[in-house]
């Protein structure tokens, strides 16, 4: 029953996704990770709040403001444009958190500190998620495609996120070792451009290096990520 049911489960895949087999490529990916407009929205609060602080003498009140008014147009645009709610709220509760912190702090580049602390946890996410065999890329892309785990039971596909994931883990060690440098530099204007220059650039520089990655640590004659080759048992 069991294997009958992941025939049923690989065959609607086929239909569903179409043709894609070894061939599959970054923006393939891309479209199953879900673009890059949640790159940008991230970058738009922390440059209000640079903006906003500069314009009004420095102060850290106004720069505030500008941020949680960006974020909450931000989230009302994505919510009216049919984003999920959970996402349009943690976006909208990391300005928050950020704002907390500066007004605490007095400090402009603590409203960085947040996005530093996450990042640096996120990649050490990457690192124990590889370490357990249970690669992040291969969770987040197995549960868009509603794979089931399947991918797991394919060692070659397995492998291959594995190795692929490395590449995102890459991406929140450049972006710790930026912001790290420049908060303990007191930079705030600098903070704002590599908080800008370190979203969606950065994230498409990535996809395409993982999708990269992705194709060639599989082996020849595998159908690719959207297939996970997996026996009858």
């Amino acid at each position: 029953m069991r294997a009958d049911r992941d025939a049923r489960d690989v065959r609607a895949d086929e239909v569903d996704q179409g043709d894609t087999h070894h061939s599959d490529d970054s923006d393939s990916l891309a479209d199953v990770l879900g673009g890059w407009e949640a790159s940008v929205d991230a970058a738009l609060p922390p440059v209000a709040f640079v903006a906003g602080w500069l314009l009004t003498g420095n102060s850290v009140g106004w720069g505030v403001a500008a941020a949680l008014a960006v974020g909450v147009a931000v989230a009302a645009f994505r919510w009216s444009r049919g984003a999920r709610p959970r996402a349009v709220l943690l976006g909208l509760l990391g300005v928050a958190v950020a704002a907390v912190v500066v007004l605490r702090t007095g400090r402009a580049a603590d409203f960085f500190l947040v996005q530093l602390a996450t990042n640096a946890a996120s990649g050490l996410a990457w690192i124990v998620s590889i370490a357990v065999r249970r690669p992040l890329l291969g969770i987040v892309v197995g549960a868009a495609l509603r794979q089931r785990g399947r991918w797991r039971r394919d060692p070659d596909l397995l492998k291959a996120y594995r190795a692929a994931s490395w590449v995102w883990v890459g991406q929140y060690a450049v972006r710790v070792s930026v912001f790290g440098a420049l908060y303990a530099a007191d930079a705030v204007l600098a903070l704002a451009a590599a908080r800008a220059a370190l979203t969606w650039p950065l994230v498409a520089a990535c996809v395409a290096v993982s999708a990269w990655v992705l194709r060639r640590s599989l082996p020849a004659g595998h159908p690719g990520f959207r297939r996970p080759r997996v026996e009858d048992s």
